[in-house]
Formats: structure tokens, sequence, C-alpha cells
């Protein structure tokens, strides 16, 4: 009959473990196919990145952009004045109003059929 092995050798297994999975990784990250991928990452970011600021420049340049921006002025004057406040408000009354009428509704003993 074979003894299990000591609680030692399995710690010191998966502290080799370790020690050589961090090795692969680096060996991996500092290899050349590695190198090229991190620059191919790095210039694809680059070219989406202009793309992103060409295409915002050009919604903000053009009519949908200037609709845009109206209509957020348009809401940053309202939050402004209070009117969304109120309209928040009146539809969340009226919605809690709706639910307890229902729930009211549900709450009365109803009547038995009488057959």
């Amino acid at each position: 009959m074979t003894n299990p092995p000591p609680e030692d050798d399995i710690s010191s297994e998966f502290e080799r473990l370790g020690q050589n999975l961090k090795a692969a990784a680096r060996t991996a990250w500092e290899s050349e196919e590695s190198r090229k991928l991190q620059a191919e990452i790095k210039s694809g970011m680059a070219a989406l990145e202009a793309g992103l600021k060409q295409a915002a420049q050009e919604v903000r340049a053009g009519e949908t952009g200037q609709r845009l921006k109206a209509e957020a002025e348009d809401l940053g004057q309202r939050v402004k004045s209070g009117q969304v406040e109120s309209d928040l408000r009146q539809g969340l009354l009226a919605a809690l109003r709706t639910i307890n009428a229902e729930l009211q509704k549900m709450s009365r003993p109803q009547p038995k059929d009488e057959a």
C-alpha cells in the first residue's frame, strides 16, 4: 500500500506550477509574435480613435449634431426650471395611484357564485 504524498510535496508542486505559468506567460508576452500583435492592436486602436474623432466632428457639424445639441440644451433648461422634476413627479404619482387602485381591487373579498 502506498502512502499519500506529504502536504509539503503538494504545496511545492503548486508553487512550481505557479512559477512555470509565470515563466510561460512572460515568454509568450515577450515573443516576436506577441510584439507584432501588440503593434497591430496599437495601430488599430489609433485608427479607430482617428475614425471616431472624424465621425464625431462630422456629426457635430451636421444637421443631426446641431439638433442633438439644441435638444440637450432644451433638456438642460427644463431641468434647471424644474419642469423635468415636475413631470417625473406627476408621472410617478399617476403610476403609484394606478398600482394602489389595482391592489385595492385585488384585496377586496370576491363575491361567491351562488349556484
